[in-house]
């Protein structure tokens, strides 16, 4: 008789599929447990607390769309429900994305005058905490702890054979090629609305791209460091477009119109021209020939 055969599912293939399962579902256990943490910190200001539980969600959603395929309508379903439950937490985290743009002001030439400038922090800050206490509330609270509590159910559900590093490196090129194909053709012309829809891709695939790394350290999917600066340049230009929308007519910053616009132009054109110079390096490679490199460094 001939030696038997390992099977793929129940051999050692089959033991390193399960083990490479078990480390995803290790993964998306401790991004729970981050926004667990984040919402039952009672030292952390307001603020603290909803950039920390949006930054735990994104990170959710961005390993839920990258498992999209294995896990089904499920993890649609909960992809839908946190982005609902971040949208219920966007009022106070625009109001903090004016005051971050307020600080990128700073950088203009001339620079806005000391007593404008406190004036605006102001009326910001204020803006701010009107928005935290109407919307961060104990209801909130609870539904985002409902959340979490189902969402670590699920995790005991998953099906850890069916997470490998073939459905992993399908799910991250994925969403390379959905953030390369937003690209502006010309940068100088894309409007708010665009560069905010690159930006939610890029932030996507640089918690995806992360995630990949951890999992299998070997692997150098893309520079990170280009990750993150692209992110902070885009993350630059919608905090500009929200200060922005603040000036309009009948809106809270509407007396500072006239002196804020130009400023705020002159700096969103800045934060364009350096993440168009990033984008052209970081997605240079076409979709096909970076899930071939990927690939090949998963094997390693």
């Amino acid at each position: 008789m001939g030696r038997r055969q390992n099977s793929p599912m129940t051999g050692t293939a089959g033991r390193r599929r399960a083990d490479f399962g078990d480390a995803v579902v290790r993964a998306a256990r401790s991004i729970i447990e981050e926004a667990r943490e984040a919402l039952g910190n009672r030292e952390s200001s307001v603020a603290e607390a909803v950039y920390a539980l949006r930054k735990a969600l994104k990170r959710w959603r961005a390993l839920l769309r990258l498992l999209q395929r294995p896990l089904g309508r499920q993890a649609e379903r909960m992809r839908t429900e946190a982005r609902a439950l971040m949208r219920a937490l966007a009022a106070a985290r625009d109001a903090q994305s004016a005051l971050d743009a307020l600080d990128d002001l700073g950088k203009a030439r001339p620079p806005l005058a000391s007593p404008t400038r406190a004036a605006l922090r102001r009326r910001l800050t204020a803006l701010r905490e009107a928005a935290q206490a109407r919307d961060v509330t104990p209801r909130l609270r609870r539904r985002l702890a409902r959340h979490l509590d189902e969402a670590a159910r699920w995790l005991g559900r998953w099906p850890a054979r069916a997470l490998d590093v073939e459905t992993v490196a399908a799910g991250l090129t994925a969403t390379y090629r959905r953030a390369r194909q937003l690209l502006p053709d010309r940068w100088a012309d894309a409007d708010a609305a665009q560069l905010h829809a690159l930006r939610r891709r890029v932030v996507d695939y640089r918690h995806q791209l992360e995630l990949f790394e951890q999992l299998l350290p070997h692997a150098r999917a893309a520079k990170r460091e280009e990750t993150r600066r692209l992110r902070r340049e885009l993350g630059a230009c919608q905090d500009l477009a929200v200060l922005a929308g603040l000036t309009a007519p009948r809106r809270p910053l509407a007396p500072w119109r006239t002196l804020l616009r130009p400023i705020i132009e002159a700096r969103r054109a800045a934060h364009v021209k350096s993440a168009a110079r990033i984008a052209r390096r970081l997605f240079a490679e076409k979709p096909k020939a970076f899930r071939r490199r990927i690939g090949v460094n998963a094997k390693h």
